[in-house]
């Protein structure tokens, strides 16, 4: 998930088409309301429950279409960007927005593995032990480094050391100069660390590392980082990386200011102070500039769960409030489920599409700790962001969404109506687009991945696929794909010309996944995970792997 500060700031304030190698897809089927059960929630004490599998189908057909998809889109940057950052397909250019370390190389490692992509993942592996990650010229935000390269160096090397080493004939050399340039990259980071809490500054600079001087973090950027410090420290044995990390999670998981920083129990806001540690404001939600914090929370318990406990139990805390109180039905079609903003305990019924990843994530937390009600609600929330992706022009959902909630006062202040040009839209709809741009994001796709995971329900497959399309016919231009203008103009409004390094690591990911065959790194619904996801969809081996047991546990 990426943050979108504009979000957290207005709370805190107040073409042409792939060839597809199968058949098109079917009409999108009409959207069946998932209730879900009045239930408990699960109690923090128990254990990881052991589920049977549901039966999966791969399709080998489309899981190649994906694969065509990656592969254009990585020729395409590799020809005319890398090792630059990212791809400008329209131009057939190049931009260095993440440091000029090769951001979507990166980022498409994991990818490439996955998919036995051996021409690409050559490419890369060579590519890798030339990044210095000593220099660059633009400032580095330890966030962004940390899930897209951090992450992505990790995930690969616990690919190349653990289910893939029988596939692939690289020496161990190789492989080590992976984690190699791990350590390099977090010893250039961990200089963020050095504040009077231990919350982190998240802008930085090299040559050499030092901070930029901020005096506030982020909810996300401060809490995103734990999962990957502490894989880190793991493979390592040196616990410094973990413990950086977890001293600067303390101040989210037990807020000093609660009466201003948790407006909802578990539910935070959205910045934090340096020096003292406490919150400065009361906004938030599950979406840009906070998401992250509470996706973690859950997977932290699943990476390990004997070092975790209090994680699963705030994951909890904000699920149980999020439910009780963030739950919001629009007025012309109470059939959808959305989660609301907020800002101290007053709701904004606004979402976004990075906050379209609670679906998965609440479903990844009813698995895990064995609820019906997270599970329904999670099952519930894929549903809503399906609705935004059927009722564009394009197929494709927005970057922001509003919708009038059916319980408030209508017509209050934080409730207000549809604009006059948007009536007709929210009448069928049942939400009207406040920003129509797309950034190539996953949220959704990554959301129906979970839940077919989770059921089995070849429907889920079919959202994939129907998303699939619609991003191929209308981000497929020139040498790659690229972020469109508006989802609900015709062709999407125009492109930007910017290929992000994420569609590699997540889009391409995900809607593959849903397709392949059964594999170590699939999420399993009986909970033998073997990994976790991190925000960027870098698969992370669970702990207990070989860091304890001196090999891999096929």
């Amino acid at each position: 998930m990426r943050i979108l500060c504009g979000v957290a700031t207005f709370l805190a304030a107040s073409h042409s088409v792939v060839v597809v190698v199968v058949a098109a897809a079917e009409a999108p089927q009409q959207r069946q309301h998932m209730a879900w059960p009045s239930a408990e929630p699960a109690s923090a004490n128990q254990k990881l429950p052991s589920h049977r599998q549901p039966k999966y189908r791969p399709d080998r057909k489309r899981a190649n279409a994906v694969k065509q998809a990656f592969r254009i889109s990585w020729d395409g940057y590799y020809k005319h960007a890398f090792p630059h950052d990212s791809l400008r397909p329209v131009s057939n250019s190049f931009e260095d927005d993440r440091n000029g370390w090769g951001a979507s190389a990166v980022d498409a490692f994991s990818t490439a593995l996955i998919m036995g992509e051996h021409k690409i993942i050559d490419q890369i592996l060579r590519y890798i032990p030339d990044i210095n990650f000593n220099h660059t010229d633009s400032e580095v935000s330890l966030f962004e480094t940390t899930i897209r390269y951090l992450g992505g160096l990790l995930s690969a090397y616990d690919l190349l050391t653990g289910p893939l080493k029988p596939r692939f004939d690289y020496s161990t050399h190789q492989t080590s100069l992976i984690l190699h340039q791990a350590v390099r990259l977090a010893d250039n980071l961990k200089v963020a660390f050095d504040t009077p809490t231990g919350i982190p500054d998240n802008d930085l600079f090299f040559s050499p590392p030092r901070k930029k001087g901020s005096t506030s973090n982020g909810l996300a950027t401060a809490g995103t980082l734990v999962l990957e410090w502490t894989r880190l420290s793991d493979l390592t044995g040196d616990p410094q990386y973990a413990r950086l990390a977890q001293k600067a999670e303390k101040y989210l998981l037990h807020p000093k200011n609660p009466a201003m920083g948790e407006p909802f129990p578990g539910l935070l806001g959205s910045s934090l102070n340096l020096d003292t540690g406490l919150f400065e404001d009361g906004a938030g939600g599950w979406g840009g500039g906070t998401d992250s914090f509470y996706e973690y929370l859950i997977k932290m318990y699943l990476y390990d769960p004997s070092r975790f406990s209090v994680y699963r139990d705030r994951w909890v805390l904000a699920a149980d409030s999020s439910i009780r109180y963030l739950t919001s039905h629009p007025t012309t079609r109470p059939d959808l489920t959305f989660l609301a903003m907020w800002r101290n305990r007053t709701l904004h019924y606004f979402s976004e599409h990075l906050a379209c990843f609670s679906g998965g994530n609440f479903i990844l937390g009813g698995l895990t700790l064995d609820s019906p009600a997270y599970l329904g609600l999670g099952l519930d929330l894929v549903a809503g962001c399906r609705a935004t992706y059927t009722g564009t022009l394009t197929g494709i959902g927005p970057e922001i969404f509003q919708w009038q909630d059916n319980t408030a006062p209508l017509n209050a202040s934080n409730n207000s109506p549809p604009p006059t040009h948007q009536k007709l839209m929210y009448s069928r709809a049942g939400f009207w687009v406040t920003n129509g741009g797309y950034q190539l994001r996953p949220e959704v796709i990554e959301s129906y991945y979970y839940a077919y995971r989770a059921t089995g329900n070849q429907k889920y497959q079919e959202w994939v696929w129907e998303a699939f399309l619609a991003v191929n016919a209308t981000c497929r231009v020139g040498s790659g794909y690229s972020s469109l203008m508006d989802v609900n103009l015709p062709e999407g409004g125009g492109w930007t010309d910017f290929q992000e390094s994420f569609w590699f690591a997540e889009v391409m990911k995900y809607a593959y996944l849903v397709f392949a065959e059964e594999a170590p790194w699939q999420v399993k619904a009986g909970l033998e995970n073997r990994f976790v996801f991190n925000t960027e969809a870098h698969p992370i081996r669970v702990a207990g792997g070989r860091e304890k047991y001196g090999g891999w546990r096929g």
